[in-house]
């Protein structure tokens, strides 16, 4: 459960003690979609990067190999050797993205695989079993992730129906946490704010799903399209309503300098593909701003990506031998850059817990911000 252990402003520094270990938050979710982060990285990897979540999907898990595969094998946990927490998400943003594939009914939606457009149906209680089967630590509800820009007509429609999917979400949870056979009988539900960029829809919204006392609390339906600003915006309204004694997760977000400022607008937990994805194309984030390691000027450069970084990269290998690996299309290119990238994020939220332990977060979010987000 989660324990508020201080405040500066709306930031919170607290700790999020789970079955299968206490989270130091603000935290950073490390997005391994498959059961493994893309770039050649295992689970054992991720504990020399200070990982201290992953992040699972239920979509494709579902899909490949599938849950019931995963439970007989002992849940996800044992599936890719992974001991601290899981949270896995509902499978509603993989939906929300195969648009042309889907119709969403009140029971729920009916899709087309993505792999072999065999037809699929998911529902409230069918993402719980899955996630159930996978044996998380944490389970989403099933949700609609709203489009932006969408009309209010529509969006009124989809929040009041996804009130009613958590409803069910959480009874058939209940249900299943009660079976002899279940794999993690303490598994943990939050809830998901949508509402589109319409703050009075999106306070509306939080105060029903606040009612129902779950484990913690999501914003989603952001960083697909809206502004930075927008998002920051809809943070700010909803965040007086949020439960003060529950995690608060942004779902899918982002940069550096987006965890910061939504770190400042008081959000414990985060995920996002950015740090892999980039660095599998060869965008590195370092203290000084991001650099792109495919550039000419890293050809004769010895020093590591960044001299200000201690990480296992860093420490070991140059610009111009990593520019080289990328150049060669060797593998272990693309895997340095992910380890280099995941430290980075996981250090990032160690300093930004350290500013708030020592009271000094502000000062750290007016430094960094505009560094951190710099192209060089």
């Amino acid at each position: 459960m989660y324990q508020l252990l201080k405040q500066e402003g709306n930031a919170r520094r607290g700790e999020f003690k789970t079955v299968h270990g206490t989270v130091q938050t603000p935290a950073f979710m490390n997005v391994g979609t498959s059961a493994a982060i893309k770039g050649g990285i295992s689970s054992y990897d991720l504990k020399d990067l200070k990982c201290q979540v992953e992040l699972c999907n239920t979509y494709h898990l579902h899909l490949r190999p599938g849950d019931e595969k995963i439970k007989a094998l002992g849940g996800l946990h044992k599936f890719m050797g992974w001991e601290g927490p899981i949270l896995t998400d509902s499978g509603g943003f993989q939906v929300f993205s195969l648009a042309s594939l889907r119709k969403i009914e009140e029971a729920g939606v009916k899709f087309q695989s993505h792999i072999d457009g065999k037809r699929i149906f998911m529902g409230p209680e069918e993402s719980m079993r899955i996630q159930s089967n996978l044996g998380s630590t944490i389970a989403m509800a099933f949700d609609e992730c709203i489009e932006n820009p969408a009309t209010r007509e529509y969006t009124q429609k989809s929040i009041n129906r996804t009130v009613r999917w958590l409803i069910r979400c959480k009874k058939e949870m209940e249900r299943l946490n009660s079976l002899p056979d279940t794999i993690n009988p303490n598994q943990l539900l939050f809830g998901i704010n949508q509402g589109s960029t319409y703050k009075d829809l999106r306070i509306e919204h939080m105060k029903k799903i606040a009612e129902l006392d779950l484990d913690g609390y999501a914003i989603g339906g952001l960083a697909v399209g809206e502004t930075a600003q927008e998002m920051y915006e809809t943070i700010e309204a909803v965040e007086p309503y949020m439960p003060k004694d529950k995690i608060r997760y942004l779902m899918g977000v982002g940069t550096p300098v987006n965890i910061i400022e939504a770190v400042y607008r008081g959000v414990d937990l985060f995920d996002c593909v950015m740090p892999s994805r980039n660095a599998r194309h060869g965008h590195l984030f370092t203290w000084d701003g991001i650099i792109n390691i495919s550039n000419a000027k890293y050809e004769l450069d010895d020093f590591p990506i960044d001299p200000k970084c201690d990480c296992p990269v860093c420490q070991r290998h140059s610009r111009a031998y990593i520019r080289h690996l990328f150049k060669a299309n060797e593998m272990l290119g693309m895997r340095l850059a992910v380890m280099h990238n995941l430290y980075f994020y996981n250090t990032l939220m160690e300093k930004i817990r350290a500013a708030l332990d020592e009271g000094t977060f502000t000062q750290f979010h007016d430094e960094m911000v505009p560094i951190l987000g710099k192209r060089i």
